[in-house]
């Protein structure tokens, strides 16, 4: 009797933790070795975001069970479109434009970004990726330069579907998204364009 009791307790807690709704925290981790672009310290650039997704805004995904079903959601507990402007402005600056008014305004547009876990036999990986659009429009509103980036990132070999799993890919797929955006050098050619 005393061993379906545990077992049982065993089972609520497990049970428990997938049906409870995880909160993360999930930050821009920034780049090294950055070399600055010539000309960009005379460029001002103004960074506004605006979050267009349309499925799981609410959520950067989902816990699952050991069946592969999808239970309580993991929620940012930070703002994730905000969080993109600030690391496009973050890398923008360390290139050597200036945070600012009165030069271009660059607008970062969250698409998706969404962790979905992969569960194996033994092990299962948190598989995230994301889209965003960079919008660059000059003083008179006009678009000079519009692209999209993609990226993913994964956190192999882990045990539990669980939002701290979840957050470490959603920082490779973020840092592997805004990697894109600061070494493209059509972008840095449209915000020194005259």
């Amino acid at each position: 009797m005393l061993r379906y009791i545990t077992l049982i307790f065993i089972a609520s807690i497990f049970t428990g933790c997938a049906l409870t709704e995880d909160r993360i925290d999930i930050p821009y981790q920034g780049r090294a070795n950055i070399t600055v672009v010539q000309g960009a310290d005379k460029i001002n650039v103004e960074v506004k975001n605006e979050d267009k997704r349309t499925v799981f805004k609410d959520r950067v995904g989902a816990k699952k069970n050991g069946y592969g079903m999808e239970m309580a959601k993991i929620v940012p507990s930070n703002d994730v479109a905000k969080t993109f402007s600030d690391a496009v402005l973050f890398e923008l600056e360390n290139l050597g434009f200036k945070n600012g008014a009165g030069g271009k305004v660059v607008k970062v547009e969250l698409i998706r970004f969404y962790n979905d876990f992969k569960m194996g036999f033994f092990a299962g990986d948190a598989v995230a990726d994301g889209l965003i659009n960079v919008v660059v429009t000059n003083a008179k509103n006009e678009v000079v330069f519009s692209r999209s980036y993609e990226g993913g990132g994964i956190y192999p070999n882990i045990q539990l579907a669980l939002g701290e799993n979840a957050r470490e890919a959603l920082i490779k797929a973020m840092t592997d998204i805004i990697g894109k955006v600061a070494q493209d050098k059509e972008l840095h050619a449209a915000l020194l364009k005259k």
